[in-house]
């Protein structure tokens, strides 16, 4: 699918010398899926300290089960 955008060149510019891609698309696929990757390291992060876990909870025993 082809779009315009209207990027700051001086942004990208130095993205392709630090990322070291040869292209323009491949920087911006690039940060695109590195943006997504911290989005979702981030949601779990909020996670730490909510889950509950069980005392005597023995994971090991329900593989064994199966």
């Amino acid at each position: 699918m082809a779009t315009n955008l209207n990027i700051n060149e001086q942004l990208l510019a130095q993205a392709l010398r630090v990322g070291g891609r040869k292209t323009k698309r491949e920087t911006v696929n690039e940060a695109l899926e590195e943006y997504i990757s911290r989005r979702k390291r981030k949601e779990i992060v909020q996670l730490f300290g909510k889950l509950h876990l069980e005392q005597g909870y023995d994971y090991k025993a329900l593989r064994r089960k199966r």
